[in-house]
């Protein structure tokens, strides 16, 4: 089996079930079939082949979708590219990936407009330069594709974040990605009459795999839209009558506080997902409270795991909120290890690893982080967690985020959790900063809904926390950098506060 099958066999077993709805129209699975075997041949007669990397930059569009199908359908590598980078963004994946073209949506089209690239380019909307046209790209193909494509060849080359750096391409097979594909469908019960509402960037492996791929592994509808505000997730969800949505938790926080909430009608939701970071037991029940549900469930996990990593249902957020579950969903298995490879006594801290057949192939162009990702097979997370004793798992922090001040080990996410209660603030970042004598200080950042002192907020933690965890800088600010995936810019807040402290 390969992914781009998948969708060739439901247009023949559900040649008229809705497949993709998107910007108000609606295309059934014999139609989004024909559209991307069209697409096919004109990649194939353009000269992309297997192997080749075909760059997407486009928001969450039809278009998207057709091509996702139609350049594996040829053999070919997708490299999904974030909708929100600039052109020297753009530039650096479409030259560390190799690839042979790129297909742009005209919504964005202003930022990839002067991107130096020899390759094939092809843009939606009027022809500009030496832009082709898309519509006439797709019209020109005539060729029957078939794909042979086994599940050990290559599907996608996702590119991370970036948070601590330039992005690094993660390299799935078709193996990867329908490992996870199945495991979400057998644990969140998706359906032929699923709806899945994706509304986070497809250019991230949790809305694409997760989502998409499983929409179509069982022939479900993906109702897509291009961004996210509180209002479209409202309006979407009461128009299509959506099952199953994935957001990070910033998404719900938004939301929650829209003064729409309190009327709309999402009784048709049956999956509230989140995932990118837990939410602390606050949060929670104050989400329950504003979207009246109890359909509330944590996913964590990697971009190299395809993603997977573990699962907190919603009959374990009444007394666990804050975990992330206390197993690893279907096909995975998870471990939380000491220095030496020991699994950690409940209590200890130690690093998550994982298993399963969604683990990468390999970081293309990158043997060296490659060969320290893995141990034994195994995918290394960087995240240090505890276990409780029965078993739930806590997120202490990411291993470079830990700060060392006068040698103890002070970990941001404790202290970020102690803030969140205040009940003021309701976003913070906490991360080291350099001391002559320590080598590092905690410095905490936060957004308020009203001005907070910084008295205010050591008389908060003193019966909280140990006085040497205690933030001793602090600034209030009106919003917190982040990604197109909904996590805070920490190097960027730390690298502002670095430049100060050098001044």
């Amino acid at each position: 089996m390969n992914i781009s099958n998948l969708l060739a066999r439901h247009a023949r077993k559900y040649p008229n079930q809705i497949a993709v709805i998107s910007l108000g129209q609606e295309t059934t699975y014999q139609q989004l079939d024909e559209q991307v075997n069209k697409i096919a041949g004109s990649l194939r007669a353009s000269g992309i082949v297997k192997g080749d990397k075909v760059g997407i930059f486009m928001p969450n569009v039809k278009e998207f979708v057709a091509l996702y199908f139609a350049i594996q359908r040829v053999g070919a590598v997708v490299v999904p590219i974030n909708a929100k980078f600039v052109t020297r963004e753009i530039e650096y994946v479409l030259n560390h990936s190799d690839a042979k073209a790129i297909f742009v949506h005209e919504l964005i089209f202003e930022q990839a407009a002067t991107i130096m690239f020899n390759g094939l380019k092809v843009k939606t909307g009027p022809v500009i330069h030496d832009w082709q046209s898309f519509n006439q790209f797709e019209a020109e193909g005539n060729e029957v594709v078939c794909c042979d494509l086994v599940e050990d060849d290559l599907s996608t080359l996702l590119y991370t974040s970036g948070t601590t750096g330039n992005p690094k391409g993660v390299l799935l097979t078709n193996r990867n990605v329908l490992a996870v594909s199945h495991m979400i469908a057998i644990e969140m019960e998706v359906k032929p009459e699923s709806r899945m509402l994706i509304m986070m960037p497809l250019t991230h492996s949790a809305p694409l795999n997760l989502f998409l791929v499983t929409a179509v592994l069982v022939g479900a509808t993906a109702v897509l839209t291009p961004t996210f505000t509180p209002d479209l997730l409202i309006d979407t969800v009461e128009k299509y009558k959506t099952t199953h949505f994935f957001g990070a938790p910033v998404a719900y926080l938004l939301t929650a506080g829209s003064p729409r909430i309190a009327n709309a009608d999402l009784s048709s939701m049956k999956w509230w997902v989140y995932g990118g970071a837990p939410l602390s037991e606050k949060e929670v029940v104050y989400i329950q409270q504003q979207f009246n549900t109890d359909n509330l469930v944590c996913v964590y996990g990697l971009t190299e795991a395809g993603p997977s990593g573990s699962i907190l249902h919603a009959a374990d957020h009444p007394h666990k909120a804050g975990s992330i579950g206390k197993r690893a969903p279907f096909g995975t298995e998870l471990r939380v290890i000491n220095s030496l490879n020991e699994n950690v006594a409940p209590g200890e801290i130690g690093e998550i690893i994982l298993y399963g057949e969604g683990n990468m192939k390999e970081y293309y162009k990158n043997p060296d982080e490659t060969k320290n990702i893995f141990i034994d097979g195994w995918v290394r997370s960087g995240d240090l967690a505890r276990i409780d004793e029965e078993g739930y798992i806590y997120i202490v922090d990411r291993k470079k985020d830990v700060i060392i001040s006068g040698g103890v080990n002070i970990y941001p996410k404790e202290i970020e959790d102690q803030l969140l209660q205040h009940e003021a603030i309701f976003e913070v970042a906490v991360f080291g900063v350099p001391h002559p004598e320590w080598g590092e200080t905690v410095k905490a950042v936060y957004c308020a809904k009203v001005p907070v002192s910084e008295q205010e907020i050591r008389e908060h933690l003193e019966n909280r926390l140990a006085a040497f965890k205690i933030p001793k800088i602090y600034e209030q600010v009106e919003a917190l950098p982040r990604n197109a995936s909904g996590k805070i810019l920490k190097q960027q807040l730390r690298g502002e506060a670095n430049a100060s402290v050098s001044q």
